[in-house]
């Protein structure tokens, strides 16, 4: 596979951004004095318009998780095309075992996609869109892998101008 050019953003103080609980997973720790209860959140966040970023936060009370979860995923946000509500190009991409298919789809057809992949492309400001989920249902992995398709897609200027071609052409093949 070549070489992965990521849209990273850099700053996310000065952004409106959403968050989203995708998963809490309540993990048990046995010590000898009992049961250890904590915590571990998976939160998307993003502005509906481009950005979106992915975060795990853990700690021993669900909130703490949650709000440790954003401030990760402010760390990791990238930068999606998206034009006139959907994305330009169908995208396959892969993280773990999870397996994602991202297509772009008809204005007014919706966000037609699972659970953890939803909340991210509806983040991302997607409103169009077809999905869907080959490998893994882990959401950690289908996150991971949505948001490494979404950062894989590429712009018709972008590449028109690698390609050294007119704009129409790209469409036009």
């Amino acid at each position: 596979m070549s070489k992965l050019t990521v849209n990273k953003v850099k700053a996310a103080g000065e952004m409106e951004l959403k968050d989203k609980v995708v998963s809490i997973n309540r993990v048990v720790k046995t010590t000898k004095g009992g049961r250890t209860f904590s915590f571990s959140a998976l939160v998307v966040v993003g502005n509906e318009g481009g950005v979106v970023g992915h975060g795990l936060g853990k700690a021993k009370e669900v909130q703490e998780a949650i709000s440790k979860g954003i401030e990760d995923a402010k760390k990791n946000l990238v930068r999606v095309p998206v034009m006139h509500g959907t994305i330009p190009h169908e995208q396959l991409a892969k993280d773990g075992a999870a397996k994602v298919l991202i297509k772009p789809a008809a204005h007014g057809a919706g966000v037609i996609a699972g659970g953890s992949m939803r909340a991210v492309l509806e983040s991302a400001g997607v409103t169009d869109v077809l999905a869907k989920s080959l490998g893994s249902a882990n959401p950690h992995n289908v996150v991971k892998a949505t948001i490494k398709a979404l950062a894989m897609l590429r712009e018709p200027v972008q590449v028109a101008k690698t390609r050294t071609i007119k704009l129409a052409k790209v469409f036009n093949g």
